[in-house]
């Protein structure tokens, strides 16, 4: 029975994708977690396990983003994401009987064009996971989108996927430490206690080889890998988050992202840090992050009025940015419907970012 509710429900979510019927598909995010895992405060991060699943939790992702340029400059952007979902609550069984689910999405800026790609996977056959592989190194996928690292650590490490019908390659390296976001890893979502665990790397060095109608084109540029898992991140009152990364031309990385909040005042937070991974959480108060612009696209779920330029502020340090999407073209009618694609930055500081816009 274990087998046939886990593979009815994936059924159900790609069906629902299909036929454009979800209309609130981050309902899952704000839904009871009784009987899964908590996130508690002072728990504290442990590496390299916590690189690996958390099955015990409802949901977690491993994200990573990229803003990488060719040799004549002109912007790309990368965007790989594996998500893992527990369909209950009671230990993960393994093999047929898995009540694992995964999902990944891959997305490609190019010049001339966006391509995104969802694929679906059910666990414990060997079709999606995060492990150490048998020379205990560092592997993620799904298919044969593969993250393959040299360690028990994400970097280095080699990417490779296809989004539709362009591939990519990427060789990633990393060695500034890990951010812990909020306090010590725990980030806090809401008055109402919603939490996550949450860790990034901004600094990820990456060279990548892009193919595209038949043409390879050489790539360089900045990454950024978000980690979080959690077993509700949104209160029943928040319909979705914008949330923001930056690489400044000073070395410097920001993170800031909203949750926006019915009825209350929207819950901010985020982090800043230096080249040399030193971080700094900021709070409401620290930074504020506000929309300049909107922008009304069409999509194949009717038209949408997108924030896509905004004002990022740091009082304390008198800067200021202005973050304009490079390519408005960028709404995402997966499973989960969303906006995400590059951003420029000017102001204080130049730069180059990601912009990701869920819950409209």
């Amino acid at each position: 029975m274990k087998f046939l509710s886990t593979l009815s429900a994936l059924v159900f979510i790609v069906v629902l994708s299909v036929a454009g019927l979800a209309q609130d598909a981050y309902q899952l995010l704000r839904s009871d977690p009784a009987g899964y895992a908590a996130v508690e405060p002072g728990k504290g991060l442990s590496f390299p396990i916590d690189h690996l699943p958390h099955k015990a939790f409802k949901i977690e992702w491993w994200y990573l983003t990229a803003n990488l340029k060719d040799e004549s400059g002109e912007d790309y952007g990368v965007h790989w994401t594996l998500f893992r979902q527990a369909m209950s609550p009671e230990p993960d069984p393994g093999d047929w009987q898995s009540n694992q689910v995964w999902m990944a999405h891959t997305a490609l800026s190019l010049p001339d064009q966006f391509v995104y790609e969802q694929r679906f996977a059910r666990g414990g056959i060997g079709q999606a996971d995060v492990e150490w592989d048998i020379k205990g190194r560092f592997s993620a996928w799904l298919d044969d989108w593969h993250w393959q690292g040299e360690s028990q650590e994400p970097f280095p490490s080699s990417l490779s996927f296809t989004s539709q019908d362009v591939a990519i390659e990427l060789r990633m390296e990393a060695n500034t430490p890990w951010v812990l976001q909020g306090k010590n890893g725990y980030s806090q979502k809401s008055e109402l206690g919603q939490a996550s665990y949450y860790y990034s790397q901004p600094h990820i060095n990456i060279k990548a080889i892009i193919l595209a109608d038949g043409v390879e084109t050489s790539l360089s540029g900045l990454g950024w890998l978000d980690r979080e898992w959690s077993s509700q991140p949104l209160a029943p009152d928040q319909p979705g988050w914008d949330w923001l990364s930056l690489h400044l031309d000073d070395g410097h990385a920001l993170m800031v992202y909203k949750l926006r909040q019915d009825g209350r005042e929207d819950w901010v937070s985020g982090s800043l840090v230096d080249p040399s991974g030193k971080s700094v959480t900021l709070k409401k108060g620290d930074v504020r992050f506000v929309p300049l612009e909107y922008v009304t696209l069409e999509t194949p779920r009717g038209k949408k009025s997108l924030p896509l330029v905004w004002k990022v502020e740091l009082p304390a340090q008198r800067k200021s940015w202005t973050v304009s999407a490079i390519d408005s073209n960028h709404w995402l009618d997966t499973a989960f419907p969303y906006w995400e694609g590059p951003m420029d930055v000017s102001g204080s500081t130049g730069g180059k970012g990601y912009l990701e816009l869920t819950g409209y």
